[in-house]
């Protein structure tokens, strides 16, 4: 799908053409709208799709007539009924004229520019739009680690309740979206340095406070990354091993219940086996049977007495 916006009057609008100063925004294209955008403005039709490779890594590529910044950006999918966290990669690409974004989903990074819920911005001043969308970006990298650091603080609940597999599978994925956070936020460091010596992305002096504040959002993302994946690694450590050794205390639970229940069974062998009574204690006696049980039972209960002892149960 292709979109083009641009800015009148403090106002963002769609407009059917490209405009000098316009944003064209691309999401999901197909290979004829790449081709076509490829042919109509001379940027690489490889240049276009890299975004759309999940796989492709944060970096800046100047051409001569363009410049391609190509940044990761936080997203949510769906698993299971259950929504989780990664990344995605995302194109910007800054003419003389006009400024391209690339990407695979309609994000909700792009959303807010789209919808005029940005302040000061305006699609013909490329430089500061690109600063915007890169700020915005690692505010929305903050909101997701939040909304991690809730989660994980949720599913830890339920574990004191439950100790299930269940649990430790999601804090194992909040993991796994918390390193793939982490290794997007330090290519995107990356990138923001290289930004600075770019000489094809014009600097103005106004724009420098919005770069710092660029750097320094992207460099508390990154710090709370990787704060949110310590915590989240030692909380997991700490709960698989109380898991481990609760199940330790019910083998050795059932073991010294299966020693103790095993000693009127081999007495009660012992008087089933097709042997001369006259050797067997109480044989002749009509109240053998009884004391054979209750023998038994003193024995088990002696043995459960000296476990319970032992703090075997």
């Amino acid at each position: 799908m292709v979109r083009i916006f641009r800015t009148n009057d403090g106002n963002v609008h769609q407009i059917s053409e490209a405009q000098e100063g316009s944003w064209i925004a691309l999401t999901d294209p197909t290979a004829t709208e790449i081709s076509e955008i490829a042919e109509q403005f001379q940027i690489d039709v490889d240049h276009l799709r890299a975004p759309l490779d999940e796989e492709e890594r944060s970096r800046i590529e100047v051409e001569d007539n363009y410049t391609l910044i190509l940044v990761d950006i936080p997203m949510i999918e769906e698993r299971n009924d259950k929504d989780w966290y990664g990344t995605i990669p995302m194109g910007i690409i800054i003419t003389d004229e006009l400024i391209f974004t690339v990407c695979l989903e309609d994000t909700p990074v792009l959303r807010t520019f789209m919808d005029g819920r940005v302040r000061d911005f305006f699609t013909y001043k490329r430089t500061r739009f690109i600063l915007q969308i890169l700020y915005k970006n690692a505010s929305i990298y903050l909101h997701y680690l939040r909304q991690i650091d809730k989660k994980s603080e949720q599913v830890e609940r339920n574990l004191h309740k439950s100790q299930r597999n269940q649990e430790l599978i999601e804090l194992l994925e909040l993991e796994k979206s918390l390193v793939y956070f982490t290794t997007s936020l330090r290519s995107n460091e990356v990138v923001l340095e290289k930004l600075l010596k770019v000489e094809s992305i014009k600097q103005y002096p106004e724009d420098t406070e919005l770069l710092e504040d660029v750097i320094i959002e992207n460099k508390q993302a990154i710090e709370m990354a990787n704060i949110y994946s310590g915590i989240l690694s030692g909380t997991m450590d700490a709960f698989a091993s109380v898991i481990s050794n609760n199940l330790n205390i019910v083998m050795k639970f059932l073991a010294t219940v299966t020693i103790v229940m095993s000693i009127p069974t081999m007495i009660f062998s012992a008087y089933g086996m097709n042997l001369n009574s006259k050797g067997m204690p109480f044989s002749g006696s009509p109240w053998g049977f009884v004391f054979v049980i209750f023998f038994s039972l003193l024995l088990s209960g002696i043995v459960a007495l000296i476990f319970r002892k032992k703090d075997l149960f």
